[in-house]
Protein backbone atom coordinates (compact mmCIF):
# COMPACT_ATOMS: atom_id res chain seq x y z
CA UNK A 1 0.00 0.00 0.00
CA UNK A 2 1.10 2.95 -1.07
CA UNK A 3 1.55 5.56 2.23
CA UNK A 4 1.22 9.43 2.38
CA UNK A 5 1.73 12.30 4.70
CA UNK A 6 -1.35 13.37 6.89
CA UNK A 7 -2.05 17.14 6.51
CA UNK A 8 -3.45 17.79 10.21
CA UNK A 9 -4.57 21.38 9.37
CA UNK A 10 -7.21 20.03 6.71
CA UNK A 11 -7.55 17.05 9.01
CA UNK A 12 -8.81 18.93 11.58
CA UNK A 13 -10.82 21.22 9.21
CA UNK A 14 -12.89 18.55 7.97
CA UNK A 15 -13.46 16.46 11.33
CA UNK A 16 -15.49 19.45 12.59
CA UNK A 17 -18.56 18.23 10.43
CA UNK A 18 -18.70 15.23 12.48
CA UNK A 19 -19.61 17.01 15.71
CA UNK A 20 -23.08 17.92 13.68
CA UNK A 21 -23.86 14.21 13.04
CA UNK A 22 -23.67 13.39 16.78
CA UNK A 23 -25.21 16.72 18.00
CA UNK A 24 -28.61 15.62 16.15
CA UNK A 25 -28.07 11.49 15.99
CA UNK A 26 -27.77 11.74 19.95
CA UNK A 27 -30.74 14.31 20.67
CA UNK A 28 -33.15 12.43 18.82
CA UNK A 29 -32.68 9.70 21.55
CA UNK A 30 -34.48 12.91 23.81
CA UNK A 31 -36.84 13.73 21.10
CA UNK A 32 -38.55 10.05 21.29
CA UNK A 33 -40.19 9.95 24.73
CA UNK A 34 -40.45 13.18 25.09
CA UNK A 35 -43.03 13.39 21.67
CA UNK A 36 -44.30 9.37 22.67
CA UNK A 37 -45.64 10.94 26.06
CA UNK A 38 -46.69 14.69 24.26
CA UNK A 39 -48.43 13.02 21.48
CA UNK A 40 -49.11 9.20 23.22
CA UNK A 41 -47.47 7.63 20.58
CA UNK A 42 -47.08 3.77 20.80
CA UNK A 43 -43.04 3.02 21.46
CA UNK A 44 -43.28 1.53 17.73
CA UNK A 45 -44.24 4.88 16.46
CA UNK A 46 -42.32 7.22 18.24
CA UNK A 47 -39.65 4.93 16.78
CA UNK A 48 -40.31 6.52 13.30
CA UNK A 49 -38.31 9.74 14.19
CA UNK A 50 -34.94 7.43 13.79
CA UNK A 51 -36.67 5.81 10.40
CA UNK A 52 -37.16 9.49 8.97
CA UNK A 53 -34.05 10.67 9.86
CA UNK A 54 -31.49 7.69 9.03
CA UNK A 55 -33.73 6.63 5.61
CA UNK A 56 -32.92 10.10 4.71
CA UNK A 57 -29.52 8.47 4.28
CA UNK A 58 -31.04 6.42 1.77
CA UNK A 59 -32.65 8.46 -0.05
CA UNK A 60 -29.65 10.82 -0.31
CA UNK A 61 -27.50 8.26 -1.47
CA UNK A 62 -30.13 7.34 -4.10
CA UNK A 63 -30.12 10.73 -5.46
CA UNK A 64 -26.76 11.18 -5.54
CA UNK A 65 -26.58 7.97 -8.21
CA UNK A 66 -29.28 9.01 -10.00
CA UNK A 67 -28.06 12.71 -10.36
CA UNK A 68 -24.71 11.47 -11.24
CA UNK A 69 -26.13 9.01 -13.85
CA UNK A 70 -28.24 11.84 -15.39
CA UNK A 71 -25.54 14.35 -16.01
CA UNK A 72 -22.73 11.05 -16.56
CA UNK A 73 -20.79 13.04 -13.88
CA UNK A 74 -19.43 12.03 -10.62
CA UNK A 75 -21.05 14.90 -8.20
CA UNK A 76 -18.08 15.25 -5.41
CA UNK A 77 -15.86 15.04 -8.69
CA UNK A 78 -17.64 17.50 -10.41
CA UNK A 79 -18.42 20.27 -7.63
CA UNK A 80 -15.66 19.57 -5.57
CA UNK A 81 -15.43 18.05 -2.18
CA UNK A 82 -15.41 21.47 -0.41
CA UNK A 83 -18.58 22.48 -2.66
CA UNK A 84 -20.57 19.20 -1.72
CA UNK A 85 -19.76 19.55 1.89
CA UNK A 86 -21.28 23.14 1.92
CA UNK A 87 -24.19 22.67 -0.28
CA UNK A 88 -24.88 19.38 2.41
CA UNK A 89 -24.52 21.92 5.21
CA UNK A 90 -27.23 24.08 3.79
CA UNK A 91 -29.44 21.87 3.11
CA UNK A 92 -29.24 20.29 6.98
CA UNK A 93 -29.82 23.83 7.65
CA UNK A 94 -33.00 24.36 5.66
CA UNK A 95 -34.37 21.22 7.76
CA UNK A 96 -34.16 22.74 11.42
CA UNK A 97 -36.52 25.63 9.79
CA UNK A 98 -39.04 23.24 10.45
CA UNK A 99 -38.74 22.75 13.78
CA UNK A 100 -40.42 25.88 14.12
CA UNK A 101 -43.86 24.82 13.09
CA UNK A 102 -43.41 21.12 14.45
CA UNK A 103 -43.14 22.47 17.85
CA UNK A 104 -45.07 25.56 17.91
CA UNK A 105 -48.09 22.99 16.61
CA UNK A 106 -47.35 19.86 18.16
CA UNK A 107 -47.07 18.67 14.59
CA UNK A 108 -45.51 14.97 14.74
CA UNK A 109 -45.52 14.86 11.10
CA UNK A 110 -43.68 18.32 10.35
CA UNK A 111 -41.00 17.03 12.95
CA UNK A 112 -40.08 14.26 11.31
CA UNK A 113 -40.34 16.01 7.80
CA UNK A 114 -37.17 18.61 9.52
CA UNK A 115 -35.50 15.51 10.72
CA UNK A 116 -35.79 13.94 6.95
CA UNK A 117 -34.33 16.80 5.22
CA UNK A 118 -31.49 17.20 8.19
CA UNK A 119 -30.43 13.29 7.48
CA UNK A 120 -30.95 14.09 3.14
CA UNK A 121 -27.92 17.35 3.93
CA UNK A 122 -25.92 14.86 6.27
CA UNK A 123 -25.78 11.95 3.46
CA UNK A 124 -23.59 14.19 1.12
CA UNK A 125 -21.56 15.57 4.25
CA UNK A 126 -20.90 11.55 4.64
CA UNK A 127 -20.41 10.29 1.11
CA UNK A 128 -17.90 13.00 1.00
CA UNK A 129 -15.88 12.80 4.25
CA UNK A 130 -15.83 9.44 5.18
CA UNK A 131 -13.92 8.64 1.90
CA UNK A 132 -11.47 11.64 2.62
CA UNK A 133 -10.71 10.86 6.23
CA UNK A 134 -9.78 7.77 5.11
CA UNK A 135 -7.47 8.55 2.06
CA UNK A 136 -5.92 11.99 3.76
CA UNK A 137 -3.23 10.27 4.82
CA UNK A 138 -1.22 6.11 5.14
CA UNK A 139 -4.33 4.29 4.20
CA UNK A 140 -2.93 1.42 6.78
CA UNK A 141 -4.28 4.09 9.19
CA UNK A 142 -7.30 4.92 7.40
CA UNK A 143 -9.80 3.53 10.40
CA UNK A 144 -7.78 5.26 13.26
CA UNK A 145 -7.99 8.51 11.21
CA UNK A 146 -12.13 8.02 11.39
CA UNK A 147 -11.73 7.43 15.14
CA UNK A 148 -10.61 10.43 15.31
CA UNK A 149 -13.23 12.31 13.35
CA UNK A 150 -15.82 9.84 15.38
CA UNK A 151 -14.22 11.52 18.91
CA UNK A 152 -15.57 14.58 17.51
CA UNK A 153 -18.65 13.38 16.65
CA UNK A 154 -19.60 11.93 20.14
CA UNK A 155 -18.75 14.89 21.99
CA UNK A 156 -21.84 16.18 19.59
CA UNK A 157 -23.54 12.99 21.12
CA UNK A 158 -22.63 13.72 24.59
CA UNK A 159 -23.50 17.39 24.92
CA UNK A 160 -26.94 16.89 22.78
CA UNK A 161 -28.91 14.78 24.69
CA UNK A 162 -28.14 17.30 27.53
CA UNK A 163 -28.50 20.91 25.88
CA UNK A 164 -31.93 19.65 24.08
CA UNK A 165 -33.50 17.39 27.38
CA UNK A 166 -32.02 20.74 29.63
CA UNK A 167 -34.11 23.30 26.27
CA UNK A 168 -37.36 21.26 27.08
CA UNK A 169 -37.18 20.86 30.87
CA UNK A 170 -35.17 23.55 32.18
CA UNK A 171 -32.88 21.33 33.99
CA UNK A 172 -33.61 18.31 36.38
CA UNK A 173 -32.96 19.82 39.57
CA UNK A 174 -35.63 21.90 39.67
CA UNK A 175 -37.73 18.71 39.62
CA UNK A 176 -39.74 20.10 36.36
CA UNK A 177 -41.26 17.17 34.32
CA UNK A 178 -43.24 19.43 32.15
CA UNK A 179 -42.79 18.67 28.52
CA UNK A 180 -42.35 22.04 26.80
CA UNK A 181 -42.05 21.25 22.54
CA UNK A 182 -41.85 25.02 21.69
CA UNK A 183 -38.43 24.41 23.56
CA UNK A 184 -37.49 22.04 21.20
CA UNK A 185 -37.10 24.52 18.31
CA UNK A 186 -33.91 27.27 20.07
CA UNK A 187 -31.29 24.29 19.77
CA UNK A 188 -31.78 22.98 16.29
CA UNK A 189 -32.61 26.94 15.27
CA UNK A 190 -28.83 27.55 16.81
CA UNK A 191 -27.26 24.30 15.10
CA UNK A 192 -29.00 25.40 11.73
CA UNK A 193 -26.54 28.76 11.93
CA UNK A 194 -23.84 26.62 13.09
CA UNK A 195 -24.24 24.63 9.94
CA UNK A 196 -24.54 27.94 7.87
CA UNK A 197 -21.38 29.31 9.35
CA UNK A 198 -19.81 25.75 8.57
CA UNK A 199 -20.71 25.90 4.48
CA UNK A 200 -18.85 29.05 4.43
CA UNK A 201 -16.04 27.48 6.28
CA UNK A 202 -15.13 24.40 4.40
CA UNK A 203 -16.26 26.63 1.08
CA UNK A 204 -13.02 28.67 1.75
CA UNK A 205 -11.20 26.22 3.78
CA UNK A 206 -7.93 23.84 2.99
CA UNK A 207 -9.94 20.41 3.02
CA UNK A 208 -9.10 18.63 -0.80
CA UNK A 209 -11.31 18.75 -3.31
CA UNK A 210 -10.34 15.60 -4.60
CA UNK A 211 -9.10 12.42 -3.40
CA UNK A 212 -5.60 11.44 -4.75
CA UNK A 213 -4.90 12.40 -8.49
CA UNK A 214 -8.15 10.99 -9.57
CA UNK A 215 -9.33 14.18 -12.41
CA UNK A 216 -11.64 11.73 -13.78
CA UNK A 217 -15.26 13.46 -13.70
CA UNK A 218 -16.93 10.53 -14.95
CA UNK A 219 -19.09 8.15 -13.54
CA UNK A 220 -16.82 5.66 -14.28
CA UNK A 221 -17.41 3.59 -10.92
CA UNK A 222 -20.67 2.67 -11.61
CA UNK A 223 -22.77 0.34 -9.01
CA UNK A 224 -22.59 -3.02 -10.69
CA UNK A 225 -19.23 -2.53 -11.05
CA UNK A 226 -18.16 -1.41 -7.54
CA UNK A 227 -20.41 -4.83 -6.02
CA UNK A 228 -18.59 -7.19 -7.88
CA UNK A 229 -16.14 -6.45 -4.92
CA UNK A 230 -17.25 -9.21 -2.04
CA UNK A 231 -15.72 -6.42 0.75
CA UNK A 232 -18.47 -3.74 -0.78
CA UNK A 233 -21.45 -5.57 -0.73
CA UNK A 234 -21.22 -7.06 2.93
CA UNK A 235 -19.81 -3.70 4.09
CA UNK A 236 -23.05 -2.60 3.05
CA UNK A 237 -24.90 -4.96 4.96
CA UNK A 238 -22.54 -4.37 7.96
CA UNK A 239 -23.00 -1.37 7.82
CA UNK A 240 -26.94 -1.53 8.02
CA UNK A 241 -26.81 -3.76 11.31
CA UNK A 242 -23.53 -1.61 12.68
CA UNK A 243 -25.79 1.52 12.73
CA UNK A 244 -28.75 -0.45 13.47
CA UNK A 245 -27.70 -1.98 16.59
CA UNK A 246 -26.31 1.29 17.52
CA UNK A 247 -28.87 3.55 17.20
CA UNK A 248 -31.98 0.71 18.61
CA UNK A 249 -29.56 0.51 21.52
CA UNK A 250 -29.82 3.48 22.75
CA UNK A 251 -33.31 4.62 21.48
CA UNK A 252 -35.14 1.98 23.34
CA UNK A 253 -32.99 2.77 26.65
CA UNK A 254 -35.51 5.35 27.55
CA UNK A 255 -38.70 3.28 27.49
CA UNK A 256 -36.41 0.13 29.11
CA UNK A 257 -35.75 2.60 32.19
CA UNK A 258 -39.15 3.94 32.70
CA UNK A 259 -40.46 0.20 32.23
CA UNK A 260 -37.63 -1.68 34.95
CA UNK A 261 -36.97 1.47 37.14
CA UNK A 262 -39.33 3.80 36.87
CA UNK A 263 -37.66 6.42 35.53
CA UNK A 264 -39.04 9.78 34.11
CA UNK A 265 -38.52 11.56 30.91
CA UNK A 266 -36.44 14.54 32.28
CA UNK A 267 -34.09 12.37 34.22
CA UNK A 268 -33.07 9.94 30.79
CA UNK A 269 -30.84 12.50 29.53
CA UNK A 270 -27.64 11.44 31.69
CA UNK A 271 -28.19 7.83 30.62
CA UNK A 272 -28.57 8.39 27.05
CA UNK A 273 -25.84 10.97 27.01
CA UNK A 274 -23.20 8.18 28.49
CA UNK A 275 -24.20 5.90 26.02
CA UNK A 276 -23.18 8.35 22.97
CA UNK A 277 -19.97 8.97 25.43
CA UNK A 278 -19.09 5.65 25.66
CA UNK A 279 -18.81 6.08 21.65
CA UNK A 280 -16.22 9.25 22.53
CA UNK A 281 -14.46 6.82 24.61
CA UNK A 282 -13.76 4.36 22.61
CA UNK A 283 -13.12 6.91 19.36
CA UNK A 284 -10.82 8.94 21.85
CA UNK A 285 -8.56 5.46 22.72
CA UNK A 286 -8.35 4.31 19.22
CA UNK A 287 -7.64 7.72 17.89
CA UNK A 288 -4.56 7.62 19.73
CA UNK A 289 -2.67 5.25 16.75
CA UNK A 290 -3.79 8.30 14.10
CA UNK A 291 -0.99 10.39 14.93
CA UNK A 292 2.67 9.67 14.31
CA UNK A 293 4.06 9.17 17.39
CA UNK A 294 6.53 6.78 19.28
CA UNK A 295 4.79 3.42 20.40
CA UNK A 296 5.43 4.56 24.24
CA UNK A 297 3.58 7.30 23.80
CA UNK A 298 0.62 5.75 21.65
CA UNK A 299 0.42 3.37 24.70
CA UNK A 300 -0.14 6.25 26.83
CA UNK A 301 -2.66 8.39 25.77
CA UNK A 302 -4.26 4.74 25.06
CA UNK A 303 -4.39 4.67 28.55
CA UNK A 304 -5.32 8.52 29.28
CA UNK A 305 -7.81 9.00 26.75
CA UNK A 306 -10.74 6.81 27.96
CA UNK A 307 -10.71 8.51 31.34
CA UNK A 308 -10.34 11.71 30.09
CA UNK A 309 -13.16 11.21 27.88
CA UNK A 310 -15.20 9.60 30.59
CA UNK A 311 -13.85 12.94 32.66
CA UNK A 312 -15.59 15.21 29.95
CA UNK A 313 -19.13 13.29 30.27
CA UNK A 314 -19.19 13.49 34.15
CA UNK A 315 -18.12 17.87 33.57
CA UNK A 316 -20.55 18.27 31.13
CA UNK A 317 -23.30 16.44 33.45
CA UNK A 318 -22.35 17.92 36.39
CA UNK A 319 -22.59 21.47 34.88
CA UNK A 320 -26.09 20.73 34.01
CA UNK A 321 -26.89 19.56 36.92
CA UNK A 322 -26.92 15.76 37.12
CA UNK A 323 -26.12 13.85 39.53
CA UNK A 324 -23.20 12.11 38.64
CA UNK A 325 -21.74 9.57 41.39
CA UNK A 326 -23.76 6.65 40.07
CA UNK A 327 -21.87 6.70 37.47
CA UNK A 328 -18.49 5.86 38.66
CA UNK A 329 -18.99 2.23 39.13
CA UNK A 330 -19.03 2.43 34.63
CA UNK A 331 -14.97 2.78 35.00
CA UNK A 332 -14.42 -0.95 35.65
CA UNK A 333 -16.44 -1.26 31.84
CA UNK A 334 -14.22 1.52 30.49
CA UNK A 335 -10.95 -0.49 32.06
CA UNK A 336 -12.20 -3.58 29.75
CA UNK A 337 -12.37 -1.02 26.56
CA UNK A 338 -8.90 0.39 26.89
CA UNK A 339 -7.45 -3.56 27.66
CA UNK A 340 -9.54 -4.44 24.67
CA UNK A 341 -8.15 -1.91 22.38
CA UNK A 342 -4.50 -2.56 23.44
CA UNK A 343 -5.08 -6.28 21.75
CA UNK A 344 -6.36 -5.10 18.89
CA UNK A 345 -3.22 -3.13 17.93
CA UNK A 346 -5.84 -0.84 15.87
CA UNK A 347 -5.99 -3.76 13.49
CA UNK A 348 -9.43 -3.19 11.90
CA UNK A 349 -10.16 -6.75 10.99
CA UNK A 350 -9.21 -7.83 14.70
CA UNK A 351 -10.66 -4.76 16.43
CA UNK A 352 -14.21 -5.37 14.71
CA UNK A 353 -14.16 -8.87 15.59
CA UNK A 354 -13.49 -8.69 19.51
CA UNK A 355 -15.58 -5.64 19.85
CA UNK A 356 -18.17 -7.88 18.34
CA UNK A 357 -17.95 -10.36 21.53
CA UNK A 358 -17.38 -7.86 23.54
CA UNK A 359 -20.94 -6.07 22.73
CA UNK A 360 -22.75 -9.53 22.68
CA UNK A 361 -21.63 -10.30 25.89
CA UNK A 362 -22.70 -7.00 27.36
CA UNK A 363 -26.27 -7.06 25.73
CA UNK A 364 -26.64 -11.18 26.99
CA UNK A 365 -26.22 -9.29 30.51
CA UNK A 366 -28.02 -6.63 29.74
CA UNK A 367 -31.17 -9.07 29.23
CA UNK A 368 -30.42 -11.18 32.14
CA UNK A 369 -29.99 -9.32 34.51
CA UNK A 370 -31.74 -6.27 36.37
CA UNK A 371 -31.51 -2.47 37.53
CA UNK A 372 -28.41 -0.24 37.53
CA UNK A 373 -26.78 -3.60 36.26
CA UNK A 374 -28.60 -4.13 33.00
CA UNK A 375 -28.84 -0.71 32.41
CA UNK A 376 -24.96 -0.50 32.69
CA UNK A 377 -24.62 -3.85 30.32
CA UNK A 378 -26.65 -1.41 27.42
CA UNK A 379 -24.80 1.04 27.67
CA UNK A 380 -21.60 -0.36 27.39
CA UNK A 381 -22.45 -1.39 24.10
CA UNK A 382 -21.64 2.15 22.85
CA UNK A 383 -17.98 1.55 24.36
CA UNK A 384 -17.95 -1.56 21.93
CA UNK A 385 -19.81 0.17 19.17
CA UNK A 386 -17.24 2.94 19.00
CA UNK A 387 -14.86 2.32 16.64
CA UNK A 388 -16.94 0.00 14.29
CA UNK A 389 -18.19 2.49 11.99
CA UNK A 390 -14.32 3.14 10.89
CA UNK A 391 -13.63 -0.23 10.89
CA UNK A 392 -16.45 -1.23 8.68
CA UNK A 393 -16.37 1.75 6.55
CA UNK A 394 -11.70 1.45 6.22
CA UNK A 395 -12.65 -2.24 5.35
CA UNK A 396 -16.00 -1.39 3.01
CA UNK A 397 -13.19 0.93 0.27
CA UNK A 398 -9.84 0.03 0.76
CA UNK A 399 -8.27 -0.51 -2.50
CA UNK A 400 -10.94 0.94 -4.89
CA UNK A 401 -9.39 3.66 -6.80
CA UNK A 402 -11.62 5.54 -8.62
CA UNK A 403 -14.43 3.63 -7.43
CA UNK A 404 -14.19 5.05 -4.19
CA UNK A 405 -16.92 7.73 -4.14
CA UNK A 406 -19.68 4.94 -5.53
CA UNK A 407 -18.69 2.34 -2.72
CA UNK A 408 -19.02 5.27 -0.13
CA UNK A 409 -22.02 6.36 -1.31
CA UNK A 410 -23.26 2.79 -1.15
CA UNK A 411 -22.00 2.46 2.24
CA UNK A 412 -23.79 6.05 3.55
CA UNK A 413 -27.06 4.50 1.92
CA UNK A 414 -27.17 1.60 4.64
CA UNK A 415 -26.98 3.76 7.33
CA UNK A 416 -30.80 3.56 6.79
CA UNK A 417 -30.55 0.49 9.20
CA UNK A 418 -30.66 3.40 11.89
CA UNK A 419 -34.25 3.70 11.75
CA UNK A 420 -35.55 0.28 10.41
CA UNK A 421 -33.78 -2.08 13.16
CA UNK A 422 -35.16 0.54 16.03
CA UNK A 423 -38.37 -0.06 14.66
CA UNK A 424 -38.27 -3.74 14.67
CA UNK A 425 -36.82 -3.57 18.21
CA UNK A 426 -39.69 -1.08 18.94
CA UNK A 427 -42.29 -3.28 17.58
CA UNK A 428 -41.11 -6.25 19.38
CA UNK A 429 -40.24 -4.90 22.70
CA UNK A 430 -44.83 -5.03 22.86
CA UNK A 431 -45.85 -6.84 25.59
CA UNK A 432 -47.41 -9.21 23.19
CA UNK A 433 -43.70 -10.16 21.92
CA UNK A 434 -40.81 -10.29 23.55
CA UNK A 435 -41.05 -6.98 25.77
CA UNK A 436 -38.69 -4.13 26.06
CA UNK A 437 -35.64 -5.95 27.74
CA UNK A 438 -35.81 -9.01 25.74
CA UNK A 439 -35.86 -7.05 22.49
CA UNK A 440 -32.63 -6.59 22.53
CA UNK A 441 -32.07 -10.11 21.03
CA UNK A 442 -32.08 -7.83 17.87
CA UNK A 443 -28.27 -6.32 18.96
CA UNK A 444 -27.34 -9.85 19.19
CA UNK A 445 -27.90 -11.01 16.04
CA UNK A 446 -26.78 -8.17 14.53
CA UNK A 447 -23.00 -8.49 16.10
CA UNK A 448 -22.94 -12.17 15.00
CA UNK A 449 -23.16 -10.95 11.41
CA UNK A 450 -20.71 -7.66 12.34
CA UNK A 451 -18.23 -10.55 13.45
CA UNK A 452 -18.67 -12.71 10.60
CA UNK A 453 -17.94 -9.76 8.71
CA UNK A 454 -14.43 -9.31 10.02
CA UNK A 455 -13.12 -13.02 9.50
CA UNK A 456 -14.55 -12.50 5.84
CA UNK A 457 -12.61 -9.51 5.09
CA UNK A 458 -9.73 -11.05 6.24
CA UNK A 459 -10.25 -13.63 3.45
CA UNK A 460 -11.24 -11.24 0.74
CA UNK A 461 -8.65 -8.46 1.26
CA UNK A 462 -5.96 -11.38 1.38
CA UNK A 463 -7.08 -12.68 -2.12
CA UNK A 464 -6.13 -8.98 -3.18
CA UNK A 465 -2.94 -8.61 -1.46
CA UNK A 466 -4.22 -6.53 1.71
CA UNK A 467 -3.13 -7.85 4.61
CA UNK A 468 -3.93 -5.81 7.51
CA UNK A 469 -2.19 -8.35 10.36
CA UNK A 470 1.07 -7.71 8.70
CA UNK A 471 0.80 -3.52 8.50
CA UNK A 472 -0.44 -4.20 11.85
CA UNK A 473 2.63 -6.02 12.89
CA UNK A 474 4.75 -3.15 10.59
CA UNK A 475 3.12 -0.36 12.30
CA UNK A 476 3.85 -1.50 16.24
CA UNK A 477 6.90 -3.49 16.42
Amino acid sequence: MQKSTTNYGALGTLITIFFFWGFVAASNDILIPVFKKALDLSQFESQLISVAFYVAYTVGSILYFVISAVLKKDILNSLGYRNGLAIGLIISAIGTLLFIPAANNASFPILIAGLFIVGLGFSLQQIAANPLAVQMGDPTKGNMRLSLAGGVNNVGTTIGPVIVSFAIFGGISNGNTTINLEAVQTPYLVLGAAFVLAAILFKFSNVPDRIGNNEDNSSSGNIVQTLKYPQVLLGMIAIFLYVGVEVSTASNLPEFMKQKLGTAENEVAPFVSLFWASLMIGRWTSAAGAFNLKKTTKVKLGVLLPFVAFALFLLINFIAGYPVDNFYPYLFIVIILATADSISEGNPIRQLLLYSFLAIASLVVGIFASGMISVFAFIAVGLFCSTLWPCIFTLGIVGLGDKTNTASSLLIMMIMGGGIVSAIQGALASDDYLGIQHSYWVGVACFVYLGFFALASKKILAKRGINYEELSEEQTG
